[in-house]
């Protein structure tokens, strides 16, 4: 998979996971990097979209753990 391919996909993981977690300041956050990594990718600087959808899924993924009180 080449560094297209794995945004593009880290970038629809994140649209999918985004909606199965409750509101909050972080995930107004993880939303804001999701946004930046989209800008970024579409201006062919891969690597600052890729750093920005991985804050993204970070950030998601630790709201996410907590509710599921992991």
């Amino acid at each position: 998979m080449d560094e297209r391919e794995r945004i593009e996909k880290d970038l629809r993981m994140f649209e999918e996971n985004v909606s199965n977690v409750k509101k909050n300041a972080i995930i107004e956050m993880a939303v804001r990097y999701y946004k930046d990594a989209k800008y970024y990718f579409k201006k062919g600087d891969h690597f600052t979209a890729f750093g920005c959808i991985n804050y993204a899924h970070g950030l998601l993924d630790a709201v996410r753990k907590e509710f599921k009180g992991n």
